[in-house]
């Protein structure tokens, strides 16, 4: 099916069945255990990160919830996945996969920066029992050791927009499995597990919740990795509750439609932003020179609805452009319906290395909803405050450029 209708429909097979027209919401913590035997059977089943069985008393809701069960089968529809396994978060989600390799024995990562700064600085930690090497994506192939256990890249990178080919990442990572957070695409745009990836990663408080009001994080990828992913999840208490997995479901069934329309809108900004004095340079694959390995109709549907621009005049010109605008929210996060802008370097990538900060003048766009001509109206207000903010004594006169 096309994503629209997989998105109106997935999850919800059994919809009929039930009686039911909509999913039912279930709370429950704890459930009745029908006998001593049939519950431990189905608690170590579902520790170990199998399913339930049929018949099987779901115990408890750290190891199991209908609505999570939906959210997760709905995503893995769109990503063409056997499985999904959700979190509380997408950094619970990484966090995850990353104990999972080192539970594994193989505690090595190679990572290919830009990464989201969360990302980025819970791999220098080193804070789950991984090592990591930095690389290029030319460079992952020389950079496998006999106990790397994961490559991790980001596409449509955060803040960049630097687009990575995934299918070139799995042919250079042989039998290592490639994590792909594809948060900025999501399942519309991408599918890294069709060019080869084994994990697809999102935060799904982003484009999938896409209303800014839940956090969440959820895998696609194979059974295989889907019962490693459970078991973690179980033991370490990184649940999504039942009530975001309810809102995250009924998220997904206007994802298609959000995220194209977005893109539009950003298509519109970005090259209205292009043109600007002021402007050092626009960051989006959608832009001549934004696509420089044509991924965009290969191995993207389209460019996407977040950009990033560089500024002239640095910290200052982009401290004052994201404090003067007043329609788009300055504010972390992305992929919602109403537009964001903020400045990645002093806030999400504050805890990155100097050497892989991003430029002091780069603003992160997440384009919403809103018409294009009343976000061009206020981005034109913050570029007369970034102007200013450049060179106080011109202050007029750089106003009035456009």
């Amino acid at each position: 099916m096309n994503p629209e209708t997989t998105a109106v429909h997935a999850g919800r097979e059994d919809l009929t069945a039930l009686g039911v027209h909509v999913p039912p919401l279930d709370q429950s913590s704890t459930y009745p255990l029908p006998s001593v035997e049939s519950g431990g059977a189905a608690y170590e089943r579902m520790a170990t990160g199998g399913r339930p069985a049929d018949g099987d008393s779901l115990v408890y809701q750290r190891l199991w919830n209908p609505n999570v069960d939906r959210f997760e089968r709905a995503v893995a529809s769109l990503e063409g996945a056997e499985a999904g396994v959700a979190f509380a978060s997408g950094m619970a989600a990484i966090t995850a996969c990353l104990v999972a390799t080192v539970a594994a024995g193989r505690p090595h990562v190679v990572a290919v920066r830009p990464l989201y700064g969360g990302t980025d600085h819970l791999l220098a930690t080193g804070l789950v029992g991984t090592t990591v090497t930095w690389a290029t994506a030319t460079e992952v192939g020389a950079a496998i050791r006999p106990d790397t256990g994961l490559v991790v890249v980001e596409t449509p990178a955060n803040p960049s927009l630097d687009l990575v080919d995934i299918s070139a990442v799995v042919a250079a990572a042989g039998e290592v499995p490639v994590l792909v957070d594809n948060t900025f695409a999501t399942p519309v745009l991408q599918q890294p597990l069709r060019l080869g990836a084994a994990l697809s990663v999102h935060s799904a408080t982003k484009f999938l919740g896409g209303h800014g009001d839940l956090l969440g994080g959820v895998v696609a990828t194979n059974d295989s990795w889907a019962v490693r992913l459970r078991q973690v999840r179980a033991l370490t208490g990184g649940l999504l509750a039942p009530m975001s997995a309810y809102q995250l479901h009924r998220g997904l069934q206007t994802l298609p439609m959000r995220v194209r329309a977005q893109q539009d809108t950003a298509q519109v900004i970005a090259a209205w932003l292009d043109r600007q004095f002021g402007v050092a340079r626009v960051a989006y694959p959608g832009l001549p020179g934004g696509d420089p390995h044509g991924l965009v109709g290969r191995q993207m549907a389209g460019p996407g609805s977040v950009l990033a621009v560089v500024l002239d005049g640095g910290y200052a010109a982009a401290a004052a452009f994201a404090e003067g605008c007043r329609l788009i929210t300055h504010a972390v996060s992305l992929g919602g319906v109403d537009t964001l802008i903020q400045h990645a370097a002093a806030l999400t990538h504050r805890p990155v290395a100097p050497e892989a900060r991003p430029n002091a003048g780069l603003l992160r766009i997440s384009v919403g909803l809103e018409h294009p001509a009343d976000l061009i109206a206020d981005l034109d207000d913050a570029l007369r405050a970034a102007r200013a903010a450049v060179d106080p004594h011109r202050a007029k006169e750089l106003a009035s450029i456009r």
